[in-house]
């Protein structure tokens, strides 16, 4: 596996954060093919089964957030062992990680299959497709396990450097989804449970394969059975990058949840113009989302090795490629947005008219929420989670709340309730970006002899 990894801490930096993220990113787009997949053949067996699908979404997110927020303290803790050559610590965070894994998919699976419903009414889900969005969210939910294991040892492969690895895998296990998609839902003529039946099987093969992977190494990274188990430290330092982490994608899932409540007020059109959207836009956020793993990772390696001045460099080498990344993808997105929407939705011109009107104010300026991506990534790199969380939960949700009860209830239109997310993202992106300069400047005083 080791030629798999790419250095962080010496080389050209430019080149090696390309090569590192470009897997990254591929990854994601494999990951989304997942729920692109679901989306694209249950609509074609009407609009109101996309709808079903799109309107789990955002509920999803924040209840599976705050637990892949640990896989991300994961992540920073492996980053920082490696860095300082720890083996130790490299050792016992493999093995801490992986628990912690098994642990949350079972909680997941619990809350998820015992409350969809009462969520999905919570967020005032249209009458008409509640049946379907509850079958759905409820399939997706019993294989969570799957997708935390998968994610956790992701995190510790990306942490090391591998990042090709996860390509790998998801590629094999996208396949697969693809293939069972066609075979349930176009072959046994199932809908809405064919397509999360499809999801889970192959990201329980994406978990098995990743979980492999790590037991195949010759390193400190290599994954024991029969040695895991809870280490103390490591489990502290997890839950303590990685909760705030949770906590404030959590808080951003908040938001988006009540942006879909009253996006539900618009009507079960509008819902599916704005499901198929949102999932286009996904293609987008996790091409720039990419370089909040970059900058996290290549951050805590160098920070662990007491390279500060290359962690600089990181900063402006990831928010120059990642704004040309997202304003590139942005504008292709909705100079093609007919087409593209065209591909989910069928049946419903008007839907497709809603979509558009959307991704005008969301997929545009998507390139400032890459920004915002990756000083949130620089800070927590640095070993900050809590200060990150505070300002996303005053910047991202705060705002949003504030924006939905006063600005949007006295315009109730479409257009003024997207707007919200680039004021959101352009205050968040100020604040995080002063915090870590100060950080920044600090530690450069505080290790002067390690610059």
């Amino acid at each position: 596996m080791k030629r798999y990894q790419k250095s962080m801490l010496e080389g050209p930096l430019f080149l090696n954060i390309v090569t590192y993220t470009i897997p990254i990113i591929l990854t994601s787009l494999l990951q989304l093919l997942f729920n692109a997949a679901d989306l694209i053949v249950v609509g074609q067996r009407g609009s109101i089964y996309l709808a079903a699908v799109g309107a789990t979404g955002a509920i999803t997110n924040l209840i599976i957030n705050l637990f892949l927020g640990l896989s991300v303290g994961a992540g920073v803790t492996m980053a920082h062992a490696i860095g300082s050559r720890d083996e130790k610590t490299i050792h016992r965070t493999v093995h801490t990680a992986l628990p912690i894994a098994l642990i949350s998919g079972v909680i997941l699976s619990v809350v998820g299959v015992l409350l969809s419903r009462s969520f999905l009414t919570w967020m005032g889900t249209d009458p008409e497709v509640l049946d379907l969005a509850t079958l759905y969210m409820q399939i997706y939910f019993g294989g969570m396990t799957f997708n935390m294991v998968y994610n956790f040892c992701a995190a510790i492969l990306r942490a090391a450097g591998d990042t090709k690895s996860p390509l790998i895998f998801l590629t094999i296990a996208g396949v697969i989804n693809v293939v069972l998609n066609l075979i349930l839902v176009m072959g046994f003529r199932m809908n809405v449970d064919g397509v999360a039946l499809a999801t889970i099987s192959s990201q329980g093969i994406s978990a098995l394969l990743v979980v492999w992977a790590l037991m195949r190494r010759t390193d400190a990274c290599k994954l024991y059975l029969k040695k895991i188990r809870f280490y103390r430290k490591q489990l502290i330092k997890i839950i303590g990058q990685g909760l705030p982490a949770g906590i404030q994608s959590s808080m951003f899932s908040i938001s988006n949840v009540l942006i879909q409540s009253s996006i539900n007020s618009f009507g079960k059109v509008f819902m599916s113009g704005n499901a198929a959207a949102s999932n286009i836009e996904g293609f987008i956020y996790v091409c720039m989302n990419a370089f909040h793993q970059t900058a996290m990772n290549f951050t805590g390696q160098n920070v662990g090795a007491g390279q500060y001045k290359r962690v600089g460099r990181v900063l402006w080498t990831c928010l120059g490629s990642v704004t040309v990344v997202g304003a590139v993808a942005g504008v292709l997105t909705y100079l093609f947005a007919p087409q593209l929407l065209s591909i989910y939705i069928t049946d419903s011109p008007q839907a497709i008219a809603y979509g558009v009107t959307r991704m005008a104010y969301v997929a545009l300026p998507y390139f400032v929420l890459g920004l915002m991506d990756v000083t949130t990534g620089m800070l927590r790199g640095l070993g900050s989670s809590v200060s990150p969380m505070l300002i996303s939960v005053l910047g991202i949700c705060g705002i949003r709340i504030v924006w939905i009860y006063t600005v949007f209830k006295a315009y109730h239109t479409p257009q003024t309730l997207f707007i919200s997310y680039l004021i959101s993202w352009i205050i968040t992106f100020v604040a995080q970006f002063i915090l870590f300069r100060i950080l920044y400047r600090r530690r450069m005083v505080r290790y002067p002899e390690k610059v």
